[in-house]
């Protein structure tokens, strides 16, 4: 699961709620209209409809998901170039993979960690795999000051020694970072604007696609939140190929 308390945020389900219902009501006056129903008709069809959501409130979370799920694909194909764009190096796997997952991290993200052996097991497997880290520091200082390191390792073509040492270490402390940083060989940098820009892009993409924390996962139009283990990573994989 996500970090809880901590993420970019994703709107609120009351509002999508309501939009929801409010285009099922218009739906069925919809075909009303199509059939020629009369206004008391209408009225009645209106009835009809109310009466089943608050008699059936148990499809509210399937159409809640659905909703979400299409909003989701949405968004996610309005920014898929920049999504899979990756900063400098911060990616593995094959330069022209037929598939993309993009993950959304935060160094101090005990699901992120957990979620790392999966990943990597992938990459390990699946020759035609492509991943994409996206950094999301939501977690405090100690995770945005890991970022800009993590940023420094990918211009310097060291991203992913670097990030695996960091996540094996446990907690991005100063103490851990400039250890991994020394084992990945990553020269020493300053913050840069170039890379307070890429987090920034990075936050907006995460608000955009409605991830609520960390890890959230991009593969092809659907986004997994949470660290949702190997198998729903490679089922994903595998209907993003099949469509």
């Amino acid at each position: 699961m996500a970090e809880k308390g901590a993420g970019p945020g994703s709107g609120g389900w009351k509002t999508s709620l309501i939009a929801g219902l409010g285009g099922l009501l218009i739906g069925a006056l919809g075909v009303g209209l199509y059939y020629g129903f009369a206004a008391p008709d209408r009225a009645a069809t209106e009835k009809i409809v109310r009466d089943y959501i608050l008699d059936h409130g148990e499809i509210l979370p399937e159409a809640m998901t659905r909703l979400e799920q299409r909003q989701s694909a949405e968004a996610v194909g309005r920014h898929r170039a920049a999504l899979e764009r990756p900063y400098h190096g911060a990616w593995a796997g094959a330069a022209d993979g037929d598939a993309v997952l993009v993950e959304f991290f935060d160094y101090a993200c005990i699901y992120c960690r957990a979620s790392n052996p999966h990943v990597e097991r992938l990459l390990a497997e699946d020759p035609r795999l492509k991943v994409v880290w996206r950094e999301l520091p939501v977690l405090g200082p100690d995770s945005a000051a890991a970022a800009h390191v993590s940023l420094a390792a990918a211009r310097q073509g060291r991203f992913r020694a670097f990030h695996d040492r960091l996540f094996a270490l446990g907690r991005p402390t100063a103490a851990a970072v400039a250890t991994a940083a020394q084992g990945a060989g990553v020269r020493n940098e300053e913050p840069s604007a170039e890379g307070q820009a890429e987090l920034a892009r990075n936050l907006q993409m995460a608000r955009a696609i409605g991830a609520s924390g960390t890890p959230t996962f991009v593969i092809g139009g659907r986004v997994l939140q949470g660290a949702v283990g190997y198998q729903a990573l490679k089922d994903a994989i595998a209907a993003a190929r099949a469509r």
